[in-house]
């Protein structure tokens, strides 16, 4: 069997440790489809399983990354050939079962989703799970009868990963985006990925003093959670809609159930883990067509395997801008 270099966690007394190691294609979990992986991404989950925080991984020793994209190698399914270029996001891979900080991966065809045309592995995982995300709250706002000449929509935690590829794609489609970021210094950033207007995360992150607020918003993606998401709903005009996909602020919601009742608007939840096929093939399909590449190309950084567990503490600490790519296999186009 082949061996190749992943990312191991291991666990002794309590603390998790990582290290580059090489590993047996035979000890790969079961699966239809074996994927000689390129490229992965570090998202906030990712940061959580690499540190140890949340009890995330129940068995080890593992191989984190809940994203990968690359080239099928062996498959027993029909879905999928080798030579096929695929991508996976969610399924709790890289959590339950091993993920994509390795050189190889084995999963289900269920789990995959072919790699859209006019997208390369590098720029899916310049995507990854929190783009994707993004696609799919853009497209639960629209299911929602959001439209360009609305008004302002907000994108809080804007300079994240969600927030990046969120005012992008907004801006795309043409809405106007007002940024919410705790950070200063990545306006500039923010303005070439168009937001139009920003506010101070603190502004927002005050408890609601009244159950209803001045009508602000036509509608707002949230990565946040806690009292930003409670006090951006008490603003939303009348019927508008709040895709909530995060919670990086908390997860409480202190708020009376006025704002609903009175203003009929909605709160979206947007699961990004276990979304069906359809949906995942057209959320992707939709990246493909309305991200913007250069938009994409500024806010990614690529950074090597090995690299992983020192950006892992720098995403929890709030330290990232835009998008990280790992590239898991050097030398990938």
């Amino acid at each position: 069997m082949a061996e190749f270099q992943a990312l191991v966690l291991r666990e002794a007394d309590g603390k998790v440790s990582s290290a580059i190691e090489t590993i047996s294609e035979a000890d790969l979990p079961p699966g239809e489809v074996t994927v000689a992986v390129e490229y992965s991404t570090l998202n906030y989950k990712d940061g959580m399983i690499v540190n140890g925080i949340g009890r995330l991984v129940r068995k080890y020793p593992h191989v984190p990354g809940v994203d990968f994209a690359g080239t099928v190698e062996q498959s027993s399914s029909p879905q999928y050939k080798a030579g096929d270029k695929v991508v996976l996001t969610g399924w709790r891979v890289g959590e339950v079962s091993w993920g994509g900080y390795g050189q190889k991966a084995r999963v289900k065809a269920g789990q995959l989703v072919p790699l859209p045309p006019g997208l390369t592995t590098r720029q899916a995982m310049a995507i990854g799970t929190a783009g994707f995300t993004a696609m799919l709250a853009v497209m639960a706002l629209e299911q929602h009868d959001l439209k360009p000449d609305a008004g302002q929509v907000l994108v809080t935690g804007a300079a994240g990963g969600v927030g990046s590829v969120s005012v992008a794609l907004l801006a795309k489609l043409g809405y106007r985006v007002t940024a919410s970021t705790g950070r200063p210094e990545t306006h500039d950033y923010l303005k070439r990925l168009g937001a139009t207007a920003f506010i101070e995360r603190a502004e927002l992150a005050k408890a609601p003093t009244r159950p209803l607020d001045s009508e602000r918003w036509a509608g707002a993606i949230d990565s946040v959670g806690g009292t930003t998401l409670a006090s951006l709903i008490t603003q939303l005009a009348y019927r508008a809609s709040v895709a909530s996909c995060g919670l990086a602020g908390g997860s409480d919601l202190a708020l009376t159930v006025l704002p609903f009742l009175l203003r009929g608007v909605n709160l979206l939840g947007i699961d990004s883990v276990m979304c069906p096929f359809d949906r995942r093939r057209d959320a992707w399909h939709r990246l493909s067509r309305d991200l913007p590449r250069d938009k994409l190309e500024a806010m990614i950084e690529t950074i090597p395997l090995e690299s992983v567990p020192g950006w892992a503490g720098r995403i929890l600490r709030g330290g990232v801008r835009g998008r990280l790519v790992v590239a898991v296999t050097p030398d990938k186009p």
